[in-house]
């Protein structure tokens, strides 16, 4: 089974859909329904046509659903409208999704948490650990987005802010979560950059293909993490970095600062040093200056805290880390790091060891858990 063909095919067929009449919370519950059959099917019976099968089996799904409740006398007359088994045109329909999900009568927070469930196929639980708030908070929240659109007719796209958001958070998920959607993430940010003259647009293609570029040197052999200062640049990929670099150049010469083009030049300026030892960071501290200014968010000023540490040395990153959100994540770890450049070793270790419990995934946890165990050793020698 093809679970990557089934992700791809998912947007498309929920537009199709849409286009036909139902409205997006039927849609894609028929969707659902019809890829769980794929599921079942496929494997002893794969189709010609994949696309076509799944729009005619969760259309099917969907005037089954619709038959049933007080709306069938209104619905039935779409029963002639079935699609019959065929081939189905091969339209991209993925970035309309996008921009139908970041519908006017959604928040913007609702709006980017709907379209991560419904087109980048995250589930709540990563949903919820992307915008750091507790699982129940966000099944509720997306269940109420579904609740508002449900019956409202798709004429009135939503804003290219809300879209970067969302595409900005799914490749955040495939760059560092267990479901890979970076990939995705760029070719859909590559077609609205093409469709869309805007500085931030190509400031987060940028930001994507330059963080993507260090993807191979992430992870050992073994699976585990490779810090930033430990990897290997010969394994990052010139190419994408170069193709960054340029995008960025351009943006950043329209003189309309965003967001996305201040984390990508701070991804540029990783990018262009010869060795972690190389590394500008004072410039890096004045771009997350900038970040900060932009959108005063907290993840910024601690990102910040950690260059401030490696610009002016580790007691004054600690300073800066003081002034945030001990609840903030990863706050631990990087306090735990800066400690151990301060040569504080038996802080530094049991702080290690307090942010392996918090840590949001098995390789995060296993790379704080070595890291305790390395200065633990160290100081039994």
């Amino acid at each position: 089974m093809d679970e990557a063909l089934l992700r791809s095919l998912t947007p498309s067929v929920i537009t199709v859909l849409v286009r036909r009449g139902a409205d997006f919370a039927a849609a894609e519950d028929a969707v659902q329904d019809a890829l769980v059959e794929a599921v079942r099917v496929w494997p002893a019976d794969p189709p010609r046509d994949p696309k076509g099968w799944l729009v005619t089996v969760a259309w099917r799904r969907f005037l089954d659903a619709t038959r049933s409740d007080a709306a069938r006398r209104r619905r039935e007359d779409l029963v002639e409208q079935e699609p019959e088994p065929g081939s189905t045109p091969a339209v991209d329909d993925t970035l309309r999704l996008y921009f139908l999900c970041a519908h006017p009568s959604l928040t913007p927070s609702s709006a980017v948490a709907l379209t991560l469930r419904a087109v980048g196929g995250l589930t709540t639980r990563q949903i919820a650990r992307a915008y750091l708030v507790p699982e129940a908070t966000m099944a509720q929240r997306i269940s109420r987005a579904k609740r508002t659109v449900s019956g409202v007719r798709f004429d009135r796209p939503g804003d290219v802010a809300t879209v970067l958001r969302v595409l900005y958070l799914v490749f955040n998920e495939g760059y560092s979560g267990d479901v890979d959607l970076a990939a995705e993430a760029i070719r859909i940010t590559r077609q609205l950059a093409a469709r869309i003259d805007h500085p931030e647009v190509a400031g987060l293609l940028a930001l994507m293909l330059l963080h993507h570029a260090r993807r191979a040197a992430r992870t050992a052999p073994d699976g585990s993490l490779v810090p930033l200062a430990e990897q290997d640049r010969r394994r990052w990929d010139t190419g994408l970095i170069a193709e960054g670099i340029g995008i960025l150049q351009a943006a950043l010469a329209r003189d309309r600062l965003g967001e996305f083009q201040a984390q990508a030049a701070v991804a540029a300026l990783h990018a262009d040093a010869p060795a972690a030892g190389e590394t500008d960071w004072v410039q890096i501290v004045e771009w997350y200056d900038e970040l900060v200014r932009l959108t005063d968010s907290p993840v910024a000023r601690l990102n910040r805290a950690v260059a401030v540490g490696e610009a002016d040395g580790p007691r004054a990153g600690l300073a800066a880390l003081a002034a945030l959100d001990p609840a903030l994540p990863r706050h631990t770890a990087v306090a735990a790091y800066l400690h151990e450049r301060d040569g504080d070793l038996t802080t530094a270790a049991r702080l290690y060891a307090e942010a392996a419990h918090k840590a949001p995934d098995l390789a995060e946890r296993d790379h704080l858990t070595r890291q305790a165990a390395r200065l633990n050793a160290h100081r039994s020698r």
